[in-house]
C-alpha cells in the first residue's frame, strides 16, 4: 500500500492549530496532517527552517496569512521537496511605507492593556463585516489571541517586517497552486490574490464570498473543498 501523502498546514500570526480544525477534519480521510507552530520565532526563515527540519522528504503545504509568506520560503529554500503549495489570505510584497509604525501601535497596546485589549482592536477588521456580529465567533477568535502574550506577538510582528520580498519566487514555482482569498478581506484584498496568481504558472484562484481574512475559520468548508481539490492534483 503506498505511503498517504502529507499535508502542512501553516497558521498566521497569532494563530494554531484550532484555525485549521475544519480543514484537518475534511481532509483527514485524504492526507496525514500537521499544523506548525510558530509561537517561538522572530523571523521567516527561523519559522521555514522548524518546519523543514521536522518535515518528510516531500510534502504539500497550505499557509494562512503569515503561514503562506513561510510557505513561499520554504519553497525559495527547498523547492524539490514541495508537491504542492497552496497560498491563503497571503501577500508578497516587501515592507510598506509606514507599516512598522502602524504595527507598532498595536505591540504597544498589547504591552500596555494586554491581548485582550489587542483582539478588540485588531479582530474586526480582518473578517467580513457581517461577521463581527457574530458574539460566538468573536469571542473564539479572541481566545486565539489571548492564548498568545504580547512577547510573543512582538516576535511573529518582528519577523512579519523584516520578511523576505516573495515576489521573485513566484515565477519558479513549478509545483501545483492554489491561491485563496476573500471578496471582503481588507487586509490581502481580492486583487492581490489575483495578482499572485497571476505570477505563478498554471496558478489555479478561488476567491470566497461573505469572507474577510479569516477564511478558513470564516468559510471553512468553501475553503475545505478548494483544499480538497487542489489536493487531488498530486494525488490522482
Amino acid at each position: 500500500m503506498a505511503e498517504r501523502p502529507t499535508l502542512l498546514l501553516l497558521p498566521g500570526l497569532l494563530c494554531g492549530a484550532w484555525v485549521w480544525t475544519g480543514q484537518t477534519a475534511a481532509l483527514a480521510d485524504v492526507a496525514d496532517i500537521a499544523v506548525a507552530d510558530f509561537f517561538g520565532f522572530d523571523s521567516i526563515g527561523a519559522m521555514a527552517d522548524s518546519v523543514l527540519a521536522t518535515a518528510p522528504a516531500r510534502f504539500a503545504v497550505a499557509g494562512h496569512s503569515m503561514g503562506g509568506r513561510v510557505a513561499l520560503e520554504i519553497v525559495r529554500k527547498a523547492p524539490e521537496r514541495v508537491s504542492a503549495l497552496a497560498l491563503l489570505n497571503s501577500g508578497v510584497h516587501p515592507r510598506r511605507p509606514n507599516e512598522a509604525e502602524q504595527r507598532q501601535v498595536l505591540v504597544d497596546l498589547a504591552h500596555a492593556e494586554g491581548m485582550d485589549a489587542l483582539a478588540r482592536r485588531w479582530l474586526p477588521p480582518m473578517v467580513a463585516p457581517a461577521r463581527t456580529a457574530d458574539a460566538p465567533f468573536m469571542e473564539r477568535l479572541a481566545a486565539e489571541v489571548r492564548r498568545a502574550t504580547p512577547e510573543i506577538f512582538e516576535r511573529q510582528i518582528r519577523a512579519l517586517l523584516n520578511r523576505p520580498d516573495a515576489e521573485a519566487v513566484l515565477p519558479a514555482i513549478a509545483c501545483p497552486t492554489l491561491i485563496v482569498g476573500g471578496h471582503q478581506d481588507c487586509w490581502s484584498p481580492a486583487e492581490q490574490q489575483r495578482g499572485i496568481a497571476a505570477g505563478i504558472a498554471g496558478a489555479s484562484l478561488t476567491l470566497i464570498g461573505d469572507c474577510g481574512h479569516m477564511s478558513p475559520v470564516e468559510q471553512p468548508e468553501a475553503v475545505s473543498a478548494a483544499l480538497r481539490g487542489w489536493f487531488q492534483t498530486i494525488t490522482a
